[in-house]
């Protein structure tokens, strides 16, 4: 008995120095941690502060590498679950014969082989929030078990017939457009709706270039612990160089340049090398792609995305639209077209 009650105090620990960490980690890549000042993120700010409190389901839609899971982070960090887990799924990272045990858990001799009982991801975020990363790529059979488990609360582990309260938050995250795997049967409209009762935008890194000298200062803090080195930052010339670059991979590239200069540099100013076209130089003529003048970005954007509205008929999502021409999402394209003031 008391073998087992020491094992038990020893678990207890283990459990909460895991903890303690996942907190320090959540607390280092949330919104009010990197201070970032551009006007769009300060909006998605005021959204996170206004949906955290309450315990509704959040989608948060945008391009791969624009910092969802951070927003998620923050969600969960601003709201009254903060105290208790923050657990990540990738959906599709996950085998479609695995995720419904992965999710869901089951008990000791559900399966052959199975000798002791097995905890699901919502079993485990139990008071907390789960957050639902790439739900675009969930089967269909386990979204509707997610729906109920959204609009009644409970759950059914494998191989059990009965079910289970559970109480999570659940927070949703795509780069896919959902509208249109709805169309295309490969996602669950009442899903769609639960899911969405309030939707927040990530930004694309290239929509807002303020922020580019906040997130590099947090990524030089992390990789001077990481590789135990004193980068002061970086010169004045290379930030504004930064700041013009498109950054295709988003906070993903952004993030990668920044470790790939720490390597061979010990201390003082980080030399991040910029891709060649970070700098905006001379434009080509879209039409026939012999070089005419310069034109300021946002002009050449919206000159580039009018054309290719054109041989598209106007259509901007789905198969063949001007989104799946330019890869971006269909939100992001509808975005820049409002603020450019392009019309179909």
């Amino acid at each position: 008995m008391n073998e087992a009650l020491a094992k038990a105090n020893v678990d207890h620990e283990r459990v909460k120095l895991e903890h303690d960490r996942m907190l320090a980690e959540i607390n280092d890549a949330t919104l009010p941690s990197l201070g970032l000042t551009s006007t769009k993120m300060k909006r998605v700010m005021q959204k996170i502060e206004q949906v955290a409190p309450t315990d509704i389901s959040v989608l948060i839609t945008g391009e791969a590498g624009t910092g969802k899971e951070i927003i998620a982070r923050t969600v969960h960090l601003l709201s009254p679950r903060s105290k208790n887990r923050f657990i990540v799924v990738k959906c599709s990272d996950l085998p479609a014969e695995l995720i419904e045990s992965e999710l869901f858990g089951y008990p000791k001799g559900a399966f052959t082989g199975t000798y002791r009982d097995r905890i699901g991801r919502f079993e485990a975020a139990e008071g907390g929030t789960i957050f639902l990363d790439e739900i675009g790529d969930l089967p269909l059979l386990l979204q509707s078990r997610l729906q109920r488990v959204l609009k009644e609360g409970v759950y059914t582990p494998v191989g059990e017939s009965g079910h289970r309260p559970v109480d999570v938050r659940v927070i949703a995250a795509t780069d896919k457009n959902l509208r249109a795997l709805i169309e295309d049967g490969k996602f669950r409209s009442d899903l769609y709706y639960q899911l969405s009762l309030f939707s927040i935008e990530s930004i694309p890194l290239r929509d807002r270039p303020e922020d580019i000298g906040k997130l590099i200062d947090h990524f030089i803090r992390k990789f001077n612990r990481k590789f135990k080195k004193n980068i002061s930052g970086l010169d004045d010339t290379t930030l504004l160089r930064l700041q013009t670059y498109a950054y295709p991979g988003n906070l993903w590239e952004l993030e990668s340049m920044v470790e790939r200069a720490f390597i061979g540099t010990s201390n003082g100013v980080l030399p991040i090398q910029v891709p060649p076209d970070g700098n905006p130089g001379p434009t080509l003529n879209v039409f026939d792609g012999r070089l005419t003048e310069f034109l300021p970005f946002e002009e050449y954007q919206r000159k580039y995305i009018q054309l290719v509205l054109d041989s598209t008929g106007g259509k901007v999502s789905g198969e063949g639209g001007a989104a799946e021409i330019l890869q971006i999402h269909p939100q992001t394209l509808f975005s820049k077209m409002k603020r450019l003031g392009i019309k179909r």
